[in-house]
């Protein structure tokens, strides 16, 4: 397992042994390569000093990020309780059910917050929520070379209003967060591997879930596959595989909290919100 940092001078990386620099290398690159943990670890010179928080940036380049939906059943019960009022709840339970799964575009590399940079809700909702997200990093090939934390952040009335709604639901600046480090790891992560959220507000939690990879009824090679098929990704592409954690209609964002994502092995995806 190798640990790919995006930094403000240049990509660092952190492995059992430590830390050391990677000049020259880009995630460009590592998504290009048939042996992206090779290509790293080739490219890898001096020790380098774990870098400080404020020196962390997000694991991408040119990649496009996209998304799936409705992969756990969770997401699905809370997807048509939003849309009962527009009457499209049983599409969420027919997506679901479907072999195709839900697929969406979620940012170009521009829009995507790294570690400890703001996440934003939207002003003309009134239920934005985040999304923890297991994400997979896909080469060139469609193949997943390793994963990463994302958030989702979502505004589910304006989607439940209406599902074409949808890209405005989900599409917008600051709603889209992935760190702390893209993770290169040839095997599957376990089943077992836990996903937890916890919202704080003004340093007190207001909220917090967990969930596992086990609850996820889609396959992780098939949602990448499902991505790639009539489509092409010449520089890779992050995919966020659906979220098992829904925070209650009653919950909504509000300036100033602070958002943790954590996936087992893979890290802390920290956010304040605005």
């Amino acid at each position: 397992m190798l640990h790919v940092f995006a930094t403000t001078s240049g990509l660092r990386l952190r492995t059992p042994d430590g830390w050391s620099h990677a000049p020259g290398l880009t995630f460009d690159a590592l998504f290009q390569s048939e042996a992206p943990a090779a290509l790293a670890f080739e490219a890898a010179s001096l020790r380098a000093e774990p870098p400080r928080p404020d020196e962390i940036l997000a694991p991408i380049h040119n990649q496009e990020v996209w998304a799936a939906g409705v992969t756990y059943l969770r997401s699905r019960d809370a997807r048509m309780e939003e849309s009962a009022s527009s009457g499209a709840n049983q599409l969420y339970d027919l997506v679901y059910e479907a072999d195709r799964p839900e697929l969406f575009f979620k940012a170009t590399a521009r829009r995507v917050a790294g570690p400890g940079q703001p996440v934003r809700f939207r002003r003309d909702g009134v239920w934005n929520v985040p999304e923890p997200e297991l994400t997979l990093a896909l080469n060139a090939d469609g193949r997943i070379i390793g994963y990463t934390v994302g958030n989702d952040v979502s505004c589910r009335d304006i989607e439940g209003e209406n599902p074409l709604y949808l890209p405005q639901a989900k599409i917008y600046t600051g709603s889209c967060a992935l760190g702390p480090a893209l993770v290169l790891i040839d095997e599957p992560l376990p089943a077992a591997t836990p996903i937890t959220l916890a919202i704080l507000r003004q340093g007190a939690v207001v909220f917090e879930g967990a969930t596992a990879l086990s609850q996820m009824k889609r396959q992780l090679p098939d949602l990448a596959a499902w991505l790639f098929r009539e489509n092409d990704f010449p520089h890779g592409a992050y995919l966020m595989t659906g979220t098992g954690i829904v925070p209650p209609s009653s919950f909504t964002l509000q300036d100033g909290d602070l958002v943790r994502i954590e996936i087992d092995g893979l890290g802390l995806l920290e956010n304040p919100v605005t």
